[in-house]
């Protein structure tokens, strides 16, 4: 099984993907991990990544989604704002479940401002909310819910 859990950064995809990992025994991972330097880079910096800086990032994912469904498959946290970019990301492997964490703008801010330690910064929570195409597909949660309810619920709706 191959779940992505997506949204902008800031509304708990590491956090719900990797107890959701926990929960059901599929391996976690981050696809943050995969970025080449230069894509962190150019995020420290305060810039957003264009298209052309994510379209290797992307492929390699796909690539990857591929093994991992025939092995232990995968939780992926992952942003895949565009719809292009969730196509890129199953253009290997078709049988993916999505689940889209959304929340509001204020409330994410909120989350990103009290980290340490990431690379993305407040400011360019605007260019990823730009950026989102909400999939009119897969699981949506409200990420205003406790991580053990959020939990509950998505692994109710994979049954």
């Amino acid at each position: 099984m191959i779940i992505i859990v997506m949204g902008v950064s800031g509304c708990g995809k590491t956090t719900i993907s990797s107890q959701l990992s926990q929960k059901t025994g599929i391996p976690y991972y981050d696809a943050d991990d995969f970025h080449p330097k230069s894509n962190i880079d150019k995020m420290a910096r305060g810039s957003a990544l264009n298209d052309d800086d994510r379209l290797p990032w992307l492929k390699l994912l796909a690539d990857t989604i591929l093994e991992w469904s025939s092995k232990k498959g995968g939780v992926l946290a992952c942003s895949a704002l565009k719809e292009k970019y969730r196509a890129i990301l199953s253009s290997k492997y078709k049988d993916i479940i999505w689940v889209y964490l959304s929340g509001s703008k204020d409330l994410i801010k909120q989350r990103i401002e009290a980290r340490s330690g990431h690379y993305m910064n407040s400011d360019l929570l605007n260019s990823q909310f730009h950026d989102l195409e909400v999939p009119n597909y897969g699981i949506h949660i409200d990420i205003s819910e406790t991580p053990e309810k959020i939990i509950n619920t998505i692994v109710s709706k994979l049954k």
